[in-house]
């Protein structure tokens, strides 16, 4: 599913609120998710998972075309973490 599937289907799900409403929520809320992992906080939508920023540390990697070796320098990459429930409904359980 996509930003806007996700926009279309709350919109039909709740046909009192306006389109560029829900939209506007929609953004909102992955903004907030955003600028939270920018800052190094952790967001956790109890549920569904919780979404962190891990660190990795600076590393000689290798070229696979030439083989060569490259420095490749530190980064922040986003982490997801599924919670239980969403675990559970993947497996079936739920």
């Amino acid at each position: 599913m996509i930003r806007s599937e996700l926009i279309q289907k709350i919109s039909d799900e709740n046909p009192h609120l306006f389109r560029r409403d829900v939209e506007r929520i929609v953004n909102t809320v992955f903004e907030e998710v955003i600028d939270a992992m920018a800052r190094g906080d952790r967001v956790e939508l109890r549920g569904f998972g919780a979404f962190s920023v891990k660190k990795r540390d600076s590393r000689t990697g290798r070229n696979p075309r030439t083989g060569e070796s490259v420095e490749v320098e530190e980064k922040h990459v986003p982490f997801f973490k599924t919670g239980k429930l969403l675990r559970d409904r993947l497996n079936g359980e739920a």
